[in-house]
This record gives C-alpha cells, sequence and structure tokens, in this order.
C-alpha cells in the first residue's frame, strides 16, 4: 500500500491490514512493532499486556489525544499527530523502527472495532522502512463493548457497524438498515456528519418501528458518562447537520437500538 491513497479510490487501509492473517510471530526474536488499543479513556480499561507494550517502547505514535492518556505510563519518544500532519508522524515512526527502535502506535478503544485503517497507515508505514519487522495488535476493551453490557445486547444477537472512518458509508447504512428488523443494532457514529439522530432518521425511512428504544451511550467509562434513552422516532428529531453544534451529543458516544423482547 506504499505511498499516497485515496480512501474512495483505493487503496483503503483497513482493506490492507485484514488482507492476510497475522504472521506467526515470536515476540523475543521479532522484536514486532505493536498496534495497541488503550481502551474507552479510564485507566482501568488498559489491558496490562497493553501497558507493557507502551512502557517498553523507544517511541510511541498516534493521535495527540490517545498519546496524551498514555504518556504517564512510559519514557518513550511521543510523536503525536492529528488527521493532517498523520503521514508525516507515520513516516518517522517508520523510520525510528527501522533504525532499532521498539515501536507502539496507540489508538482509542480496540483496533478491532472502528481502528483497522489506523493499523493500516502503522503498518504500511513499518513495512516500507523494516519489512523484518512484523506489526502485532494487541486489543484493547472497546466502547462497543461497554455498551453492549450498559444497553445488555448479547454481541451475538446485535448487528455492529462501524461508522467511525473515512470514505463512503453507503454500504454500511445499508447494513443497519437489512439487520434492523430482526437484531440489535450496535453502531459506532462517524463525527459529525453521521450522528445518532441521522442514524435513527435513516433508519425509519428504511421501515424500522418508530418505538424501537434507542440508547445514546456517551463517554463510556469517564467521569461524566451518560445514557440517554429515546424511542428510534424521538432520537430522529435530532437528525441533520454536519458541525459539533448541530447535535447534542460528544463525538464518545455508542448507539444501541434494541429489538423488542
Amino acid at each position: 500500500m506504499s505511498g499516497e491513497y485515496d480512501l474512495d479510490a483505493g487503496p483503503d487501509p483497513a482493506t490492507f491490514a485484514s488482507g492476510a492473517a497475522e504472521p506467526d510471530i515470536d515476540e523475543e526474536a521479532d522484536d514486532p512493532v505493536y498496534a495497541v488499543g488503550v481502551g474507552p479513556g479510564n485507566p482501568e480499561f488498559l489491558t496490562p499486556r497493553g501497558r507493557r507494550a507502551i512502557r517498553e517502547a523507544d517511541v510511541v505514535v498516534g493521535f495527540t489525544t490517545v498519546v496524551e492518556f498514555v504518556e504517564d505510563y512510559t519514557d518513550a519518544d511521543l510523536l503525536t499527530c492529528g488527521y493532517k500532519d498523520e503521514a508525516a508522524a507515520l513516516e518517522e515512526f517508520g523510520e525510528r523502527v527501522a533504525a532499532g527502535e521498539r515501536g507502539t502506535a496507540v489508538a482509542m478503544g480496540d483496533p478491532n472495532h472502528s481502528g483497522y485503517q489506523f493499523v493500516g497507515k502503522v503498518q504500511d508505514a513499518a513495512e516500507s522502512a523494516a519489512p523484518e519487522r512484523p506489526v502485532r495488535v494487541v486489543p484493547g476493551i472497546s466502547s462497543l463493548q461497554m455498551a453492549a453490557s450498559r444497553a445488555r445486547t448479547p454481541m451475538e444477537d446485535a448487528e455492529f457497524v462501524t461508522l467511525h472512518k473515512s470514505g463512503d458509508l453507503a454500504a454500511d447504512m445499508n447494513r443497519l438498515a437489512e439487520a434492523v428488523h430482526d437484531r440489535h443494532l450496535l453502531v459506532l457514529p462517524r463525527p459529525f456528519d453521521r450522528m445518532p439522530g441521522d442514524i435513527a432518521a435513516f433508519l425509519l425511512e428504511r421501515g424500522a418501528e418508530p418505538d424501537l428504544e434507542a440508547l445514546v451511550l456517551e463517554k463510556l467509562t469517564h467521569e461524566d458518562e451518560e445514557i440517554h434513552r429515546f424511542t428510534l422516532s424521538e432520537l430522529s428529531a435530532h437528525a441533520g447537520g454536519d458541525g459539533r453544534e448541530d447535535t447534542p451529543f460528544s463525538d464518545l458516544v455508542v448507539l444501541a437500538v434494541r429489538q423488542s423482547v
């Protein structure tokens, strides 16, 4: 995937990351690069294995808010970025790994639930600079898992869709529309153009029952955690807009739509 990519034209970094199973890795001999999920925001939900990968790193890379979350757990050099300078930070990270440093990339939650685009970018940066250094994903606790617990929606009875990614969302929205008639939904919205109200309005347009229970679970595991309870019809009143000011919810939300029992 090396080089520039266009999420509409491809290749999608998430597709690159999931293109093959993780190779057999001897963590002592192969000295892998780690992609660590740091949990939903409460330090109690950072796993011991993830904490060790962060502690033992020489260089840690990630979005600023995520790196700030783990900076007290490591003496590593910290490479922080936003969307605009992400490529430059990952290029430097790859160069540091190629020079023999131990590298760990950090993402909020669990990379397996909404972070595969980032995993793909980390893997591309590492493999391009140091093809002998494999990437090992260290899963974390996702806000999705917390939402499933709070909403009492067993994962085997639910359809999970992440909208928290760049690119076209039509196929993901269609999956929700097909599943809403007989399964619980667990959705990671996209700030701020595909928020819970927008999803509710779309589902109603596609024939969902207006009185289905819809929970907006906000800032899970944080001190200011809140659970907002609506019917699907009530939640759709918050549809529209694409800015922070157009929704009553923050960007740290999960939407759960429960089937009637």
